[in-house]
Parts: C-alpha cells; structure tokens; sequence
C-alpha cells in the first residue's frame, strides 16, 4: 500500500490529538481530585458513587441531626425524672420523721409547708420542655402536663378506674369538740360526756378534690367492671367491657366533708364527698366489693395551679363553659382517648427508637393526694391544739368560779383525748405516705431506668454510625479519588509521550520532494 504525505500527516494530527487529550484527562483528574468528570467516563464507578452518596447523606442525618435531638431530649427528660426522684426522697424523709413523732408542735406545721411545695415542684418537674415541646404530655407536646394557672371554664367529665388494691382503710375522728360554742355563762350546756372516738372508714379516693356539684347537672356514676376467673375483663362480641354493677348519683348519698355522716355511711351506703373527692363505702358495700375494680366517671370545672390535667390521664370530655349556648357547647366538646403515644426518632436505617416518657408512668395523682392527706392530718391536729390553748388561756382567769374551772377542766379533757386521737391518725398518714412515696419512688426509677436504658442504646447506635461514617467515607474517597502520586506520574509519562510525538512530527513535515531529488 502506498503512504502518501496526507496520510502521514492526517494520522500524525491524530496521534498528537490523541496525546493531548490524555493529558488533558490527566491534568482534570490532578486539578479535581477526581477519578471520573462525568458519568461516561466510567458509569460503574458513577453508579457507586451515586449509591454512597446517598448513604453517606442519610447518616449524616441520624449523626448530625436525629441522634443529637434525640440524645437531647432524653437528657432533658432523665434530668427531670431525677429532680423528682429526689424531692420525692425528701418527702420519704419528712415521712419518716413525722412517723416517729420525732416533731414538735412547730416543727410539724414546717414540714406540712415544706410537703406542699415539695408537691408543686414535682408537678412542675412534669412540665419541662425541650425546645418549647412538653416533654411528658405525648403527642400534645404543646400542652402542659399540669395547669399552669387556675382553670375555671373548662369542665371535664373523666372516667377514672381505681384498683381494688388502692381501696384504702383509714381512720376518721367523730364527735370532735366544737369550742365556738362555749360559752362561760352557760357551761352546762356544752357537751362534755360525749367523747370523740375513731370510726373505720372503707374509702375510694379519687384523683381531684373540689369537684363539680352532683347537682343538677349529674355525671356521677360508679360501675364495676366483670372479671373472669382469671381476673382479667370480660367483653362482649363487640369488645364492649362488661358490669357487674351500675350506679349512679341517685344511689348514692351527695354529701360534703363538713356532714356529721360524711365519714360513717349505713352498711349499705355509699357517700360520695364533693370537695374532698371520696367515695366512702359501707361495711356491707366493702365485703361485696373488696375484691373488685371500680370505674367512676365524674365532673370537675375548678382546677387550682399545679393539678395535672385530666387529659393526659383519663379518658375524658371537656365543654367549655364560657360558650353560653349549650347546643353550640356540646358540639364543640372535646373527647379524650387514652393511648400509648410514643415519640419515635428514626435513628438509623430502618430503625426507630421511643424517646418520650408520658406523664402518667411517672406523675402520679396518688402521690399528691397522700400528700394532701398527710397537711390535712397536720391541720386538724393544729386546729385541735389551738382548741387546747383556747381553753387553757380561759383557765387562767381568776374571776372564774369553781364550776366553770371544773367544767373547763372536762372540755379541756376532751380536747387533749381528742388531740390523741389525731395524733393517732397523722401519724397514721405519716406512714402511708411513707408506703406511698416509696411506691412513687418506684414508679419515677423504673421511667427513669428506661430512659436510660435508651439512651445507652442510643449512645451505642451514635457510636456505631460515627465508624459506619468513616467507613462511607473511605469507600467514596477510594471510588471517586485520583490516585495524586499515580496521576503526576502518568501526566509526566504522557508529557514525554506528547513531546516526543511533536518532535516526530517536525520531522515528518519537514521532509519534501525536493528533498529526494
């Protein structure tokens, strides 16, 4: 075949192209960093490059921004348990000392200060929040686990379901000695041969006091649910929960805290004490029902600072009372389902971790309420040594004749057996309290351990996405890198390569006919 000067001259053309178009490869990939500018120049590494990208971006996700939030608002919320655990270890103390009647007259009325703050502290524990979201309130991270101020438009009826277990005995004093109506010129009359005396009382105590009138309004109901043999609920086909019993307010007597029967109902009674929140039930009601659970559905309108807000313990309605018209109320009411409401991060691939823990496992009522219990106790024992100065102050009167100071003597008799007596029933409350803070203890340890149990896993999980993270980033490094060293190499290789081809082709061009000839 004969080569011809066009020929040498086109593929001398090529071949120079041809050189500098690697060089320019090599010079991107040493400009860049990069193995591959574009998809074509190697797909398979552009496919994997594109699947570790993704990756990479997902964890950078979980590392930097779902674990860092979650971590945050578990430590939030451990902290929080914490605090509680430990006002709730002070409270077992001031338990403990008042149990041994280790307190004097001043001392006791300290202490009963002390308890109620220490029960508004907890309750205001249960508000904390993380970046203005409620931490224990579930889904309703924008509502309060308890009130924040008082609450008078909103009437809730709630249905509360209280063990059999949580049926209490307690004590009450009867016959107490009322000195409001002694009068000096007319001892005689004043009652001293009646002395005060404790009864028995068989009590279901609710989780608010000061509730809503029965009347006219009605919302009181008491039922107690079926069980079978193995204790367990019985339902219907249509999974209906099952009574054995149904009664209602008309059942019932509607009493209030200051009635002489209050505490004492007839065997087969059963009082329902409006501001104190208590059903008391007869002898014969307690045999029939010891046994048994009770639900109680009923009304409250007035809540204090610092309550819990029945919505995140009860299945409830809430009206509001504000709106006049009772139709329009009615049908903007508000119905209440109780459920597990998990907040769950998703913390790595496929992977989702709870990081809430909801009021109700670690805020009681109960604890409150003994609370509660145990001032009150201490009240009524101050009110009766008030009762005890009153007539000793009286005694020191030397114009009193020698039947008044005998009679003083009898009431003041009466009041010292009656200042016994609730000495009794304080140190009575005293003790439950202690049986209860430590159930509460338990109650806040056992949320506060399973919030740390996450955490822990979630530390774990922290950890093993900041490897999973290097390891993502080496393997995109190692796929989409140049090789530096390789590549200056190569471009010095092509270079040499390139210039040699420039020489040849000088002299390729160079040579003519003429030359020949």
């Amino acid at each position: 075949m004969r080569i011809t000067n066009k020929m040498m001259t086109n593929n001398m053309l090529y071949n120079i192209n041809g050189n500098k178009t690697a060089m320019s490869d090599l010079e991107e990939q040493y400009s860049t960093g990069l193995a591959i500018q574009k998809p074509s120049d190697d797909p398979i590494v552009a496919v994997r490059a594109l699947k570790l990208r993704t990756n990479l971006s997902e964890l950078n996700q979980y590392y930097q921004k779902n674990i860092p939030d979650a971590m945050s608002w578990m430590e939030t919320t451990e902290s929080a348990l914490k605090t509680t655990s430990e006002i709730i270890t002070k409270i077992h103390t001031y338990c403990v000392q008042g149990a041994n009647d280790t307190l004097n007259e001043q001392d006791r009325n300290s202490v009963a200060i002390n308890l109620k703050e220490l029960k508004s502290q907890i309750y205001q524990e249960g508000n904390a929040n993380y970046a203005g979201r409620y931490l224990f309130t579930g889904y309703k991270t924008n509502t309060s686990l308890v009130f924040g101020d008082e609450s008078h438009d909103i009437r809730y009826t709630m249905t509360e379901t209280i063990k059999n277990e949580d049926l209490q005995i307690t004590r009450r004093i009867v016959n107490t000695c009322d000195i409001q109506s002694l009068d000096l010129d007319d001892l005689d009359s004043f009652d001293t041969d009646t002395r005060p005396s404790e009864v028995t009382t068989y009590r279901l105590r609710l989780a608010y006091d000061n509730l809503y009138p029965v009347e006219p309004d009605g919302g009181l109901e008491l039922k107690i649910p079926e069980k079978d043999e193995d204790g367990n609920y019985v339902y219907d086909a249509d999974g209906v929960l099952q009574y054995k019993d149904e009664l209602t307010d008309a059942d019932m007597n509607v009493l209030s805290s200051t009635d002489p029967k209050a505490y004492y109902p007839g065997d087969d009674e059963i009082n329902f004490i409006e501001d104190t929140g208590e059903l008391i039930l007869g002898r014969n009601v307690y045999e029939k029902y010891r046994d048994d659970d009770f639900q109680v559905t009923y009304q409250k309108q007035d809540f204090l600072k610092n309550e819990l807000r029945p919505e995140h313990y009860f299945e409830c309605t809430t009206r509001d009372m504000s709106i006049e018209d009772e139709d329009e109320r009615e049908d903007k009411k508000i119905e209440y389902k109780i459920e597990d409401q998990k907040i769950s991060f998703e913390v790595t691939f496929n992977q989702k971790l709870a990081i809430n823990v909801q009021g109700r496992e670690a805020f009681a009522h109960s604890l409150g309420r003994t609370v509660d219990d145990i001032v009150q106790a201490v009240s009524d024992v101050k009110a009766c040594q008030d009762k005890i100065d009153e007539v000793e102050r009286l005694l020191k009167n030397d114009a009193l004749t020698e039947e008044q100071v005998f009679k003083l003597n009898q009431v003041l008799s009466v009041l010292n057996t009656e200042k016994d007596l609730k000495d009794n029933i304080m140190r009575a409350a005293y003790e439950r309290g202690l049986t209860g803070m430590e159930k509460e203890e338990d109650r806040v340890n056992i949320a506060t351990a399973d919030i740390g149990t996450r955490h822990n896993r979630l530390e774990l999980t922290e950890n093993r996405l900041s490897t999973q993270q290097t390891e993502f980033t080496d393997l995109l490094s190692q796929n989409e890198d140049a090789d530096i060293v390789e590549t200056v190499v190569n471009y010095n290789a092509r270079n040499t390569i390139y210039n040699a081809s420039l020489s040849a082709a000088a002299k390729v061009v160079k040579n003519t006919l003429l030359d020949f000839l």
